[in-house]
């Protein structure tokens, strides 16, 4: 659990994850392992067997030509993905982080970042992949199996890294809210970094009696704290408030008892995710 564990791939992402990795890297004095895996091709190389269609001889003659496309391929993506790696690791160091290590995977980068998890302390992605639309609001399939499958903080990054100086806290009063706040007070990341807390509902009842106890808690540990509630639907209104506020980063859990919820941990891309366009810190 001592190091930040970086994923990148060719996209326009793969700057900003590491110079997010090197912000992490410096708070936590933790080293990078930079992270590229070598996804497997959506459609085979391998023709279809329509029912003996090719003769056996031309059958066998264009399988053995495509086998060796696929060897070339095999061995480009590898120096690709080296190359990228080594190009991640020279900007990482760039950034002022000294110690940086470099892995290849071949497979999924879900399977990869599961492989490793355990050494990481924090992961850091892009939004989106190399493959995705880079239309606002969609996201990377990756992403989305990723956030479901993560047990260790996950930071999304934004498509530019941006100084942050202030944070918020998306709480939604649910029982799990109050391991955001440990998060926060086990771990120097965002300890001289303004906070607000920020619940979308009444801020009445037992709710409301978390945020104000997680409100003192972080102010007991040095935070600057500031509080903030308001009614509506909390993908709009936490969006809007990201974006009016100069928010440099969302800090929310992957559980909770409401419809949060359902925006970080469902069927769908996270529509938090997509709405914001500042990092996201995603926390179990």
């Amino acid at each position: 659990m001592n190091k930040i564990i970086a994923c990148i791939d060719g996209s326009n992402y793969a700057t900003s994850v590491c110079d997010h990795a090197a912000w992490a890297a410096r708070r936590l004095e933790v080293p990078v392992e930079i992270l590229h895996a070598l996804g497997r091709r959506e459609t085979s190389s391998r023709p279809f067997d329509l029912s003996g269609s090719l003769e056996l001889g031309g059958r066998e003659a264009l399988l053995a030509e495509l086998a060796e496309f696929d060897a070339q391929k095999a061995k480009l993506a590898n120096r690709r993905g080296r190359l990228i790696l080594e190009q991640a690791a020279a900007r990482v160091k760039a950034d002022g982080v000294l110690q940086v290590t470099e892995r290849l995977r071949n497979g999924e980068v879900t399977e990869a970042i599961k492989e490793i998890e355990p050494e990481a302390r924090l992961v850091v992605i892009g939004k989106r992949g190399e493959a995705a639309d880079m239309a606002k609001g969609h996201l990377g399939s990756n992403l989305e199996r990723v956030v479901r499958s993560m047990t260790k903080p996950l930071l999304v990054a934004s498509r530019a890294f941006q100084p942050i100086e202030r944070f918020l806290v998306a709480f939604d009063g649910g029982r799990s809210s109050p391991m955001i706040v440990e998060r926060l007070l086990a771990s120097p990341l965002l300890k001289d970094v303004a906070c607000h807390l920020f619940m979308v509902g009444d801020g009445s009842g037992e709710p409301g009696q978390r945020l104000h106890a997680a409100r003192e808690q972080l102010a007991a540990a040095g935070y600057k704290v500031t509080v903030g509630v308001e009614i509506g639907d909390p993908e709009t209104v936490i969006a809007e408030k990201v974006r009016r506020d100069g928010i440099g980063l969302l800090v929310m859990g992957a559980y909770g008892h409401s419809r949060i919820r359902n925006l970080i941990v469902g069927s769908t891309t996270t529509a938090l995710i997509q709405a914001c366009t500042v990092p996201v810190l995603v926390i179990r």
